[in-house]
Protein backbone atom coordinates (compact mmCIF):
# COMPACT_ATOMS: atom_id res chain seq x y z
CA UNK A 1 0.00 0.00 0.00
CA UNK A 2 1.79 3.09 -1.26
CA UNK A 3 0.20 5.33 1.34
CA UNK A 4 3.13 7.70 1.73
CA UNK A 5 3.18 8.80 -1.93
CA UNK A 6 -0.60 8.97 -2.01
CA UNK A 7 -0.68 11.07 1.14
CA UNK A 8 1.67 13.69 -0.34
CA UNK A 9 -0.54 13.86 -3.43
CA UNK A 10 -3.62 14.27 -1.25
CA UNK A 11 -2.07 17.13 0.70
CA UNK A 12 -1.18 18.92 -2.55
CA UNK A 13 -4.82 18.78 -3.64
CA UNK A 14 -6.39 19.68 -0.31
CA UNK A 15 -6.16 23.43 -0.79
CA UNK A 16 -7.87 23.18 -4.14
CA UNK A 17 -10.58 20.80 -2.98
CA UNK A 18 -11.49 21.57 0.61
CA UNK A 19 -15.14 20.49 0.45
CA UNK A 20 -16.39 17.41 2.22
CA UNK A 21 -18.28 14.58 0.59
CA UNK A 22 -20.69 12.18 2.25
CA UNK A 23 -20.50 8.66 0.87
CA UNK A 24 -22.38 5.44 1.62
CA UNK A 25 -20.43 2.31 2.57
CA UNK A 26 -22.44 -0.80 3.47
CA UNK A 27 -25.51 1.42 3.86
CA UNK A 28 -23.65 3.62 6.35
CA UNK A 29 -22.78 7.31 5.93
CA UNK A 30 -19.16 8.46 6.07
CA UNK A 31 -17.73 11.95 5.58
CA UNK A 32 -14.54 12.16 3.49
CA UNK A 33 -12.55 15.06 2.06
CA UNK A 34 -13.54 15.48 -1.57
CA UNK A 35 -9.91 15.06 -2.61
CA UNK A 36 -9.91 11.41 -1.44
CA UNK A 37 -13.02 10.68 -3.49
CA UNK A 38 -11.73 12.53 -6.57
CA UNK A 39 -8.45 10.56 -6.54
CA UNK A 40 -10.30 7.21 -6.70
CA UNK A 41 -8.64 6.16 -3.45
CA UNK A 42 -9.66 2.75 -2.12
CA UNK A 43 -11.17 4.22 1.05
CA UNK A 44 -13.34 1.13 1.57
CA UNK A 45 -10.22 -0.98 2.12
CA UNK A 46 -8.71 1.69 4.37
CA UNK A 47 -11.80 1.96 6.54
CA UNK A 48 -11.98 -1.81 6.91
CA UNK A 49 -8.36 -1.87 8.12
CA UNK A 50 -9.11 0.94 10.57
CA UNK A 51 -12.09 -0.97 11.98
CA UNK A 52 -10.03 -4.16 12.39
CA UNK A 53 -6.95 -2.43 13.83
CA UNK A 54 -4.84 -4.37 16.34
CA UNK A 55 -1.76 -2.11 16.39
CA UNK A 56 -3.05 -0.10 19.38
CA UNK A 57 -3.39 -3.19 21.58
CA UNK A 58 -0.14 -4.70 20.27
CA UNK A 59 1.79 -1.54 21.24
CA UNK A 60 0.93 -2.22 24.87
CA UNK A 61 1.66 -5.93 24.47
CA UNK A 62 5.12 -4.93 23.23
CA UNK A 63 5.85 -3.53 26.71
CA UNK A 64 5.79 -7.08 28.05
CA UNK A 65 8.90 -8.04 26.08
CA UNK A 66 11.01 -4.90 26.60
CA UNK A 67 13.13 -3.18 29.18
CA UNK A 68 11.99 0.38 29.80
CA UNK A 69 11.90 3.16 32.37
CA UNK A 70 8.82 5.16 33.29
CA UNK A 71 7.77 8.19 35.28
CA UNK A 72 4.46 7.56 37.04
CA UNK A 73 2.43 10.56 38.19
CA UNK A 74 -0.92 9.85 39.90
CA UNK A 75 -3.06 12.44 41.69
CA UNK A 76 -6.32 11.93 43.54
CA UNK A 77 -8.47 15.06 43.74
CA UNK A 78 -11.16 16.34 46.07
CA UNK A 79 -14.40 17.85 44.79
CA UNK A 80 -12.74 21.26 44.48
CA UNK A 81 -10.04 19.79 42.25
CA UNK A 82 -7.27 20.01 44.84
CA UNK A 83 -4.82 17.15 45.33
CA UNK A 84 -5.62 15.05 48.41
CA UNK A 85 -3.30 12.12 47.71
CA UNK A 86 -0.60 11.46 45.14
CA UNK A 87 2.19 9.22 43.97
CA UNK A 88 5.18 10.12 41.86
CA UNK A 89 7.69 7.39 41.05
CA UNK A 90 10.35 6.30 38.65
CA UNK A 91 10.33 2.61 37.82
CA UNK A 92 12.43 0.35 35.65
CA UNK A 93 11.20 -2.83 34.02
CA UNK A 94 13.83 -5.48 33.31
CA UNK A 95 13.34 -8.49 31.07
CA UNK A 96 15.68 -11.48 31.27
CA UNK A 97 15.38 -15.14 30.34
CA UNK A 98 11.79 -14.69 29.21
CA UNK A 99 10.68 -13.08 32.48
CA UNK A 100 10.09 -9.49 33.54
CA UNK A 101 10.54 -7.80 36.90
CA UNK A 102 10.30 -4.18 38.01
CA UNK A 103 12.46 -2.03 40.25
CA UNK A 104 11.28 1.15 41.98
CA UNK A 105 14.09 3.69 41.55
CA UNK A 106 12.33 6.61 43.20
CA UNK A 107 8.99 7.19 44.93
CA UNK A 108 7.22 9.95 46.81
CA UNK A 109 3.63 9.86 48.07
CA UNK A 110 1.31 12.30 49.81
CA UNK A 111 -1.96 11.91 51.70
CA UNK A 112 -3.57 8.50 52.06
CA UNK A 113 -2.47 7.10 48.70
CA UNK A 114 -1.50 3.85 50.44
CA UNK A 115 -3.25 2.01 53.24
CA UNK A 116 -1.40 1.10 56.44
CA UNK A 117 -0.67 -2.26 54.80
CA UNK A 118 0.88 -0.44 51.81
CA UNK A 119 -1.96 -1.45 49.52
CA UNK A 120 -3.54 1.02 47.12
CA UNK A 121 -6.21 3.05 48.85
CA UNK A 122 -7.86 4.08 45.58
CA UNK A 123 -9.27 2.16 42.64
CA UNK A 124 -7.41 4.52 40.29
CA UNK A 125 -4.12 3.44 41.82
CA UNK A 126 -5.07 -0.24 41.46
CA UNK A 127 -5.97 0.32 37.81
CA UNK A 128 -2.69 2.09 37.07
CA UNK A 129 -0.70 -0.64 38.80
CA UNK A 130 -2.45 -3.35 36.77
CA UNK A 131 -1.49 -1.53 33.56
CA UNK A 132 2.09 -0.47 34.25
CA UNK A 133 3.52 -2.07 37.39
CA UNK A 134 4.97 -5.56 37.71
CA UNK A 135 4.78 -7.45 40.99
CA UNK A 136 7.33 -10.21 41.48
CA UNK A 137 8.49 -12.12 38.40
CA UNK A 138 6.20 -12.66 35.39
CA UNK A 139 7.30 -15.23 32.82
CA UNK A 140 6.21 -16.74 29.53
CA UNK A 141 4.65 -13.63 27.97
CA UNK A 142 4.77 -12.66 24.30
CA UNK A 143 3.60 -9.69 22.24
CA UNK A 144 1.43 -11.83 19.99
CA UNK A 145 -2.05 -10.35 19.57
CA UNK A 146 -3.66 -13.13 17.54
CA UNK A 147 -5.99 -15.20 19.75
CA UNK A 148 -4.99 -13.00 22.70
CA UNK A 149 -8.02 -11.58 24.50
CA UNK A 150 -8.60 -9.75 27.74
CA UNK A 151 -11.11 -11.79 29.71
CA UNK A 152 -13.07 -11.51 32.95
CA UNK A 153 -13.50 -15.28 33.14
CA UNK A 154 -12.80 -16.56 36.62
CA UNK A 155 -12.44 -13.05 38.04
CA UNK A 156 -14.71 -11.34 40.58
CA UNK A 157 -14.93 -8.06 42.46
CA UNK A 158 -12.19 -5.49 41.90
CA UNK A 159 -10.18 -7.84 39.64
CA UNK A 160 -13.15 -8.24 37.32
CA UNK A 161 -13.70 -4.47 37.19
CA UNK A 162 -10.03 -3.92 36.31
CA UNK A 163 -10.27 -6.36 33.40
CA UNK A 164 -13.43 -4.66 32.14
CA UNK A 165 -11.66 -1.32 32.21
CA UNK A 166 -8.75 -2.82 30.30
CA UNK A 167 -11.23 -3.87 27.63
CA UNK A 168 -12.48 -0.29 27.39
CA UNK A 169 -8.91 0.97 27.37
CA UNK A 170 -7.38 -1.33 24.77
CA UNK A 171 -10.41 -1.84 22.52
CA UNK A 172 -12.36 1.43 22.48
CA UNK A 173 -15.22 1.22 20.04
CA UNK A 174 -15.45 -2.58 20.13
CA UNK A 175 -18.39 -4.54 21.57
CA UNK A 176 -17.74 -5.54 25.19
CA UNK A 177 -20.13 -7.71 27.16
CA UNK A 178 -20.39 -8.11 30.91
CA UNK A 179 -20.12 -4.50 32.06
CA UNK A 180 -23.00 -4.00 34.52
CA UNK A 181 -25.97 -1.91 33.29
CA UNK A 182 -24.26 -1.17 29.95
CA UNK A 183 -25.24 -3.35 27.03
CA UNK A 184 -22.26 -4.41 24.96
CA UNK A 185 -23.93 -2.89 21.89
CA UNK A 186 -23.65 0.59 23.40
CA UNK A 187 -19.85 0.31 23.19
CA UNK A 188 -19.79 -0.92 19.60
CA UNK A 189 -19.10 2.06 17.33
CA UNK A 190 -19.36 0.14 14.07
CA UNK A 191 -22.71 -1.70 14.04
CA UNK A 192 -25.94 -0.50 12.41
CA UNK A 193 -27.26 0.90 15.70
CA UNK A 194 -24.13 3.02 16.21
CA UNK A 195 -24.43 4.63 12.78
CA UNK A 196 -27.72 6.15 13.90
CA UNK A 197 -25.94 7.77 16.83
CA UNK A 198 -22.51 8.83 15.55
CA UNK A 199 -20.93 10.79 12.72
CA UNK A 200 -17.81 9.33 11.08
CA UNK A 201 -15.14 11.41 9.42
CA UNK A 202 -11.85 10.59 7.69
CA UNK A 203 -9.28 13.32 7.04
CA UNK A 204 -5.64 13.63 6.01
CA UNK A 205 -3.52 15.40 8.60
CA UNK A 206 0.00 15.58 10.07
CA UNK A 207 0.45 14.20 13.59
CA UNK A 208 3.66 15.46 15.21
CA UNK A 209 5.10 15.93 11.75
CA UNK A 210 4.12 12.47 10.44
CA UNK A 211 1.61 12.15 7.55
CA UNK A 212 -1.51 10.45 8.92
CA UNK A 213 -5.12 9.59 8.31
CA UNK A 214 -7.21 11.06 11.11
CA UNK A 215 -10.40 9.10 11.79
CA UNK A 216 -12.94 10.63 14.19
CA UNK A 217 -16.21 9.37 15.63
CA UNK A 218 -18.46 11.84 17.45
CA UNK A 219 -22.10 11.68 18.60
CA UNK A 220 -24.70 13.25 16.33
CA UNK A 221 -26.43 16.40 17.50
CA UNK A 222 -30.08 16.54 18.60
CA UNK A 223 -30.38 12.83 19.40
CA UNK A 224 -33.23 13.34 21.82
CA UNK A 225 -33.98 10.21 23.92
CA UNK A 226 -31.32 8.29 21.95
CA UNK A 227 -28.67 10.37 23.73
CA UNK A 228 -29.06 7.97 26.66
CA UNK A 229 -27.41 5.28 24.50
CA UNK A 230 -24.20 7.29 24.13
CA UNK A 231 -21.23 5.93 26.10
CA UNK A 232 -18.37 7.04 23.85
CA UNK A 233 -18.42 10.84 23.80
CA UNK A 234 -15.82 10.96 21.06
CA UNK A 235 -12.79 9.16 19.67
CA UNK A 236 -10.08 10.46 17.36
CA UNK A 237 -7.29 8.25 16.06
CA UNK A 238 -4.25 9.11 13.94
CA UNK A 239 -3.09 6.29 11.65
CA UNK A 240 0.36 6.40 10.04
CA UNK A 241 -0.20 6.86 6.30
CA UNK A 242 2.62 4.43 5.49
CA UNK A 243 1.44 1.37 7.40
CA UNK A 244 -1.76 2.36 9.30
CA UNK A 245 -0.21 1.92 12.73
CA UNK A 246 -1.95 3.93 15.43
CA UNK A 247 0.32 6.86 16.34
CA UNK A 248 -2.11 8.60 18.67
CA UNK A 249 -5.60 8.30 20.08
CA UNK A 250 -7.83 10.55 22.18
CA UNK A 251 -11.13 9.31 23.53
CA UNK A 252 -13.75 10.09 26.13
CA UNK A 253 -16.39 7.90 27.76
CA UNK A 254 -19.20 8.69 30.19
CA UNK A 255 -22.30 6.98 31.48
CA UNK A 256 -24.83 7.15 34.30
CA UNK A 257 -26.48 3.92 35.42
CA UNK A 258 -28.08 4.85 38.73
CA UNK A 259 -25.85 2.68 40.93
CA UNK A 260 -22.71 4.11 39.36
CA UNK A 261 -21.49 6.72 36.92
CA UNK A 262 -18.21 7.54 35.23
CA UNK A 263 -16.66 10.27 33.10
CA UNK A 264 -13.26 9.35 31.67
CA UNK A 265 -10.94 10.80 29.05
CA UNK A 266 -7.63 9.41 27.79
CA UNK A 267 -4.86 10.50 25.45
CA UNK A 268 -2.22 8.11 24.14
CA UNK A 269 0.88 8.99 22.12
CA UNK A 270 3.00 6.29 20.49
CA UNK A 271 6.64 6.04 19.45
CA UNK A 272 8.90 3.35 17.99
CA UNK A 273 11.68 1.32 19.51
CA UNK A 274 13.36 -0.20 16.45
CA UNK A 275 10.53 -2.00 14.63
CA UNK A 276 8.18 -2.08 17.63
CA UNK A 277 5.38 0.41 18.22
CA UNK A 278 5.15 1.32 21.93
CA UNK A 279 3.24 3.88 24.03
CA UNK A 280 5.27 6.95 24.89
CA UNK A 281 2.83 9.04 26.92
CA UNK A 282 -0.55 8.19 28.37
CA UNK A 283 -2.77 10.78 30.07
CA UNK A 284 -5.92 9.86 31.96
CA UNK A 285 -8.58 11.86 33.76
CA UNK A 286 -11.44 10.07 35.44
CA UNK A 287 -14.39 10.65 37.76
CA UNK A 288 -15.99 7.49 39.15
CA UNK A 289 -18.85 6.85 41.56
CA UNK A 290 -19.60 3.21 42.39
CA UNK A 291 -22.28 2.16 44.89
CA UNK A 292 -20.93 1.46 48.40
CA UNK A 293 -17.65 3.20 47.50
CA UNK A 294 -16.55 6.82 47.70
CA UNK A 295 -16.43 8.88 44.52
CA UNK A 296 -12.95 9.01 43.01
CA UNK A 297 -11.52 11.83 40.94
CA UNK A 298 -8.11 10.96 39.60
CA UNK A 299 -5.62 11.96 36.96
CA UNK A 300 -2.47 10.20 35.93
CA UNK A 301 0.31 10.47 33.40
CA UNK A 302 2.64 7.65 32.38
CA UNK A 303 5.81 8.64 30.52
CA UNK A 304 7.83 5.74 29.10
CA UNK A 305 11.39 5.89 27.74
CA UNK A 306 14.79 4.12 27.54
CA UNK A 307 13.42 1.10 25.73
CA UNK A 308 15.72 -1.85 25.03
CA UNK A 309 15.58 -5.61 24.45
CA UNK A 310 17.05 -8.30 26.69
Amino acid sequence: MKCGTLFISLLCFLKAFSQDTTIIIDNKKMTLPEVIVRNNFDYTKLLKQIKEDTTFYKAFKNLRILNYTSFNDIKMLDKEGKTKASLFSKTQQMRANGCRTMKVLQEQTTGDFYTNEHDYNYFTGKLYASLFFTTGKVCGETNIVSNSQISTEGKTGIDKHKEQLKMLFFNPGKKINGIPFIGGDKLDLYDNRAHKLYDYRLEVQDYHGIPCYMFSIIPKEDLGPLADDIVVDGMTTWFDAKNLEVLGRNYALSYKAGVYDFDVSMEVEMTHYKDLLVPKVLRYKGNWDIIFKKRERGIFTATLFDFSKE
